[in-house]
């Protein structure tokens, strides 16, 4: 080929040209599409050396495929420039074109940087076109064909071949090539990037199928109730899925559970820790209804299982049934608040009710003297021996409390009568007959009482043979009339072991309110019980003496 001007010349070098290109479409990964510029710019473009660099991600580049040399090859892949050397070099020389050319006389300053490069060899040019073993030619690899955007990379050619600097149309036809490469390496570390994603994408499919797999495995054969529920919409709360366990512990099976909530089977009294527990995602403890009506006591533990794009999607529900723990904890609170003889609440199960019924806060009278059934602000300062700096922290919790207060002499109100019962001739019975007969006195007594109050009334055993009956919404004469039917229920004769014993009953009626202690109020009934008590002695003894 004496010159590129010739048609047949560029003709050929055109389907050189052509071939090469095809090559690159053909590789099948990335690297081999690197490989493939490097070949094609010695196979089918006349230079006997190639060297592709590729960028990185932090931006410099890398030797990543070399073509013509294996010493070469061995000297230079896999090292790498920076940026900034590269940047250097594609300013320095003469443009050709989106090529860069710089001669020996320019490049000699590029010798100490950190591109990788071999060393020159060949003889010295005779004529200005010939090639200098010195001579630098890179064809930078852009993401458009205007030359400009995003840098893939630089191909570095070395020793035309016959020895010559390329023509224009040699420039033009390694030019062309470079934009031609870039798409090949852009196409190829496309195709890399969705392989690696469809590669990642079937084992993200695997690990769910696994992972679902895993799920229902441990949801089905939990040892414990599970539950799937809606969330949200008009299906809020329904079962969707249940496994067998949670059918086994509530009698249903599985078909019948997903056409209820568990708001259909929570005990009516549990209702309200239920939905607070759905609504937080936590945990309670409640009673769910079994096919034949009775109710076993569950620990619930919920997750909201959600979508990070739609929010809140089902309720997964662990059931565990704590039936036997319950039923031991309700028999120890059972027992701590109640009489171990009587069944009937005790003195600390008595002082509980009576303190939830009444506060710290006295109750002021109106302008007429009487009282009111709701107190303010104001009327803090009305009472014997208050002071408001010591029950500033009892006062705040009842700002919407109910008072209780004891009704007036005059008036025809209610209150909360306190009748304090002490049984009469008790000592001697338990003296004569023994404990035995003693115990059973007292246990005949508590069931009378109970019987004889209404549904809603405490009777509680104080200590010994004294008992208490807290009875609300009563008045005066109320309470009076209650104190004869207690008094007449209990002294009708006591059988035991085939003997007959009696008791009497003396009661003193006192009043709870405001402002009071519940010690206090039970001092008060237990001192018109002595008056009491004094008063039908005396009467008994004037009675004994005017005989």
């Amino acid at each position: 080929m004496d010159t590129e001007s010739e048609p047949y010349v560029r003709l050929a070098t055109l389907r050189q040209v052509h071939q090469v290109v095809a090559d690159l479409n053909c590789a099948r990964s990335l690297a081999d599409t690197l490989q493939a510029v490097a070949d094609g710019v010695v196979r089918g473009l006349g230079f006997e050396l190639a060297v592709v660099n590729l960028v990185r991600p932090d931006g410099d580049l890398v030797v990543a495929a070399v073509a013509g040399s294996a010493a070469a090859e061995a000297l230079m892949a896999g090292r790498v420039g920076s940026r900034a050397s590269w940047e250097r070099r594609l300013t320095m020389g003469e443009r050709w074109g989106t090529l860069r050319f710089i001669p020996h006389h320019e490049g000699w300053v590029l010798d100490g940087d950190d591109v990788p490069s071999w060393p020159g060899d060949g003889p010295l040019p005779r004529f200005p076109d010939e090639w200098h073993p010195e001579d630098r030619l890179l064809a930078p690899m852009h993401a458009n064909p205007a030359g400009g955007g995003e840098l893939i990379g630089v191909i570095s050619v070395d020793r035309p071949v016959g020895g010559r600097r390329p023509g224009p149309w040699g420039r033009e036809a390694l030019q062309m090539y470079a934009f031609q490469s870039a798409i090949a390496i852009s196409n190829a570390r496309l195709r890399a990037n969705m392989q690696r994603a469809l590669v990642r994408l079937e084992r993200e499919q695997q690990a769910l199928r696994a992972s679902e797999e895993s799920f229902r495995q441990a949801f089905e054969y939990a040892p414990s109730g599970m539950a799937i529920a809606e969330m949200g919409g008009d299906q809020h709360g329904k079962l969707v899925r249940t496994n067998d366990a949670l059918c086994r512990l509530l009698g249903r099976p599985a078909a019948v559970l997903r056409r209820h909530s568990f708001s259909d089977l929570v005990h009516p009294e549990d209702v309200g820790v239920l939905l607070r527990t759905s609504a937080e995602g936590g945990r309670a403890e409640l009673r769910l209804q079994r096919r034949d009506g009775s109710y076993v006591w569950v620990s619930l533990r919920n997750s909201v299982v959600a979508d990070t794009a739609d929010g809140p999607r089902f309720l997964l529900t662990h059931v565990e049934d704590i039936e036997e723990r319950k039923g031991r904890e309700l028999a120890l609170a059972h027992r701590a608040s109640h009489d171990s003889l009587t069944g009937l609440p005790n003195s600390a199960e008595l002082r509980a009710r009576l303190s939830g019924k009444i506060c710290a806060r006295p109750q002021a009278p109106d302008a007429d003297g009487h009282t009111a059934a709701h107190a303010g602000a104001d009327e803090f300062a009305y009472t014997y021996d208050y002071d408001p700096v010591e029950s500033a922290a009892r006062l705040s919790g009842f700002d919407h409390h109910t008072h209780t207060v004891p009704p007036s002499d005059e008036a025809d109100g209610k209150g909360l009568a306190v009748l304090f019962c002490d049984l009469d001739g008790f000592k001697s019975i338990n003296d004569r007959f023994g404990h035995h007969t003693g115990d059973a006195v007292l246990i005949e007594v508590a069931r009378r009482l109970t019987s004889a109050v209404r549904d809603g009334d405490t009777v509680a055993r104080l200590g010994g043979d004294e008992f208490v009956v807290l009875a609300d919404g009563l008045g005066r004469e109320d309470a009076e009339d209650l104190a004869v039917r207690l008094r007449n229920a209990i002294i009708p004769p006591i059988r035991f072991e085939g003997r007959a014993v009696r008791v009497g009953a003396s009661f003193g009626i006192g009043w709870a309110g405001c402002g009071m202690t519940a010690d206090e109020v039970l001092q008060s009934a237990d001192q018109r019980m002595y008056i009491e008590k004094r008063s039908r002695n005396g009467t008994r003894s004037h009675r004994r003496a005017a005989g």
